[in-house]
């Protein structure tokens, strides 16, 4: 059994700790209130957007120009993603849910492609230093990274991920461009998720019914209006991501401090008891000695 003074060293060291772990469960719940917030308030206009878009996709598809070529499918020779993960450590398993995402991702879109006799090359955007360390150590290639964009990010900021990306989609150097990032449902649920960002994806069958039972009037006409609003859903899904990640961030950090607090509250007891049981023998100790040499005097 450990000594009384190397019992009362650790019951102190991991009180310090259990106090550390507390503050950044706090830190991190008043953050994670503001980051929801911003996530609950820019969801709607993000998923309005992306079915106007889808709808205006399928009207116009016959009248498109090269204007519009972000919206053109062509044969997948080379593929892009852009991985959006968090900056910061002591997250749970969040950044490894969503590198883990990531490889499943790739490994699947080459596996499909491979039927087909295609091997596509992947080229990688990181965004976050988690998922820019998980590229470099898998030995992919790193396009851009973008990292400490901090706790809110800007339309700028989003806008200079997509630009990379774009600019890569019309010259060429990819044919189909993936968003990975973690998707944030509550305090205790973030799912890493995998969306198409460009070219843009048709309506499902669903949203085509509903589309067709919906008649619009585009004013001049649709194509005019998609080449308006391409730009902006680009960035918008971007900018959407990045302040999921950013909400999926404090609230995973928030429960990992949490449960570090916990355990070590319960370590703490079971050593306070250890400490208890140890002072009571060398108590009963010391008294067994008085007696024993007053009974020897």
């Amino acid at each position: 059994m450990a000594s009384i003074r190397e019992i009362k060293g650790r019951i102190r060291s991991i009180s310090n700790i259990a106090q550390i772990t507390k503050a950044m469960q706090m830190v991190a719940s008043s953050r994670m209130r503001r980051a929801q917030e911003r996530v609950e308030h820019s969801r709607p206009y993000s998923d309005q957007l992306r079915e106007l878009v889808s709808r205006l996709a399928a009207v116009a598809s016959e009248e498109l120009d090269d204007d519009l070529a972000l919206l053109k499918q062509r044969p997948v020779r080379r593929i892009g993603y852009i991985v959006i993960s968090p900056d910061r450590g002591l997250c749970g398993a969040l950044p490894s849910n969503v590198n883990r995402k990531l490889a499943s991702s790739v490994l699947e879109e080459q596996q499909r492609f491979a039927e087909n006799g295609i091997q596509p090359e992947v080229d990688m955007v990181a965004v976050g230093r988690k998922g820019r360390d998980f590229v470099i150590r898998s030995q992919q290639n790193l396009v851009a990274e973008f990292v400490n964009l901090g706790d809110q990010p800007s339309m700028g900021d989003a806008r200079a991920i997509t630009q990379v990306a774009v600019d890569s989609f019309l010259n060429g150097d990819v044919d189909i461009v993936y968003l990975v990032y973690p998707k944030f449902i509550n305090t205790v649920s973030q799912i890493p998720t995998t969306i198409q960002l460009l070219p843009v994806q048709p309506p499902t069958k669903e949203e085509d019914e509903q589309s067709q039972k919906q008649d619009y009037i585009y004013e001049p006409d649709a194509p005019s209006i998609f080449k308006a609003l391409l730009p902006r859903y680009v960035d918008t899904l971007v900018y959407q991501a990045l302040l999921e990640n950013i909400a999926s961030q404090y609230s995973a950090q928030m429960v990992a401090m949490k449960n570090a607090t916990d355990s070590a509250n319960e370590l703490l007891q079971d050593l306070t008891l250890t400490y208890n049981k140890a002072r009571q023998t060398a108590i009963t100790t010391q008294i067994l000695e008085v007696v024993s040499g007053a009974e020897a005097m």
